[in-house]
């Protein structure tokens, strides 16, 4: 990983800005789709693609790749965005999300689309993936393979730790002692149908983490440089997997859409979509939309 500089953390934020436009410009084209999640996530999936990875768009399929595991596969809009700029596939195809022949479906596939790891829909089974990933490196690492070297990445939804299967991977990833495994929780505080502390609450997810044996930070999930340092400090933990408490604001950058949990899966119509734009280009002027 380079190093993180001023400049570089400028060029991921603005990354981030652009990738939210794409979203919604996404989201619009289609009809459905989950813009909140997507918008909230865009800035540690800019620090992920262009700064922390490991990987090689033009070779997908590179055994020393980083993996990244998304188990809330409904903001796979956020990952599709990441993926075209990052140069997996054209940018053109984006505006194919969710229509019928496309690659780009409503939960990612992962023989459809250069650069997913895995398939994800059903919510929660996303850890217990990524967990099988990273014990595989390990058990490559002890036969002396050369695939050992990559690290495991798996994002996570905060509702979706509503699941009991989750519980059950934590407990296994904690007694193994996985420390080739980050995990990243989006702590945007909603689900499809209001606030999680209402709905189910979920505190204090950091003792219970710790309780299964994990190392957990917490971060401000738009802050770019703490999550860097964040997954930095993963790697230095060497006796238990890192858990990645990321708080974020649902629908982050377009005003109105701002932690408000209606926009958990609603898509914007034409008029909202150019009063998004208009927002976010006074973060970043460069970026161009057919909706301006």
């Amino acid at each position: 990983m380079e190093n993180l500089n001023e400049n570089k953390i400028k060029l991921l934020e603005e990354t981030a800005n652009q990738l939210r436009q794409d979203v919604i410009e996404m989201l619009t084209e289609a009809g459905s789709g989950h813009p909140a999640g997507s918008l909230g996530m865009a800035d540690i999936f800019s620090a992920f693609y262009f700064h922390i990875l490991n990987h090689n768009p033009k070779n997908p399929n590179w055994s020393d790749r980083d993996r990244l595991v998304l188990s809330n596969g409904h903001i796979c809009p956020i990952q599709y965005a990441a993926l075209a700029r990052a140069g997996y596939f054209p940018i053109e195809e984006l505006k194919t999300l969710r229509k019928i022949g496309s690659r780009l479906q409503g939960h990612p596939y992962r023989k459809m689309l250069p650069g997913i790891e895995t398939s994800s829909g059903p919510l929660g089974e996303g850890l217990s993936q990524a967990i099988g990933i990273a014990l595989a490196a390990r058990l490559n690492d002890s036969a002396g393979s050369s695939q050992a070297k990559y690290r495991t990445y798996c994002i996570m939804s905060d509702g979706e730790q509503d699941c009991g299967i989750i519980w059950e991977a934590a407990m296994f990833a904690g007694k193994y002692k996985l420390s080739n495994l980050t995990a990243v929780i989006d702590r945007n505080n909603i689900q499809s149908d209001g606030f999680t502390e209402e709905i189910m609450p979920l505190e204090s997810l950091r003792d219970k983490y710790e309780s299964f044996n994990w190392h957990v930070l917490e971060v401000d999930g738009h802050n770019i440089e703490q999550f860097v340092d964040a997954v930095n400090e993963a790697k230095a933990i060497y006796e238990k997997p890192t858990v990645i408490i990321a708080h974020t604001i649902p629908g982050k950058g377009v005003d109105f859409m701002e932690q408000d949990y209606e926009w958990h899966a609603k898509p914007l119509n034409k008029e909202q979509a150019r009063k998004a734009f208009e927002e976010l280009k006074t973060l970043n002027g460069k970026i161009k939309s057919e909706y301006e």
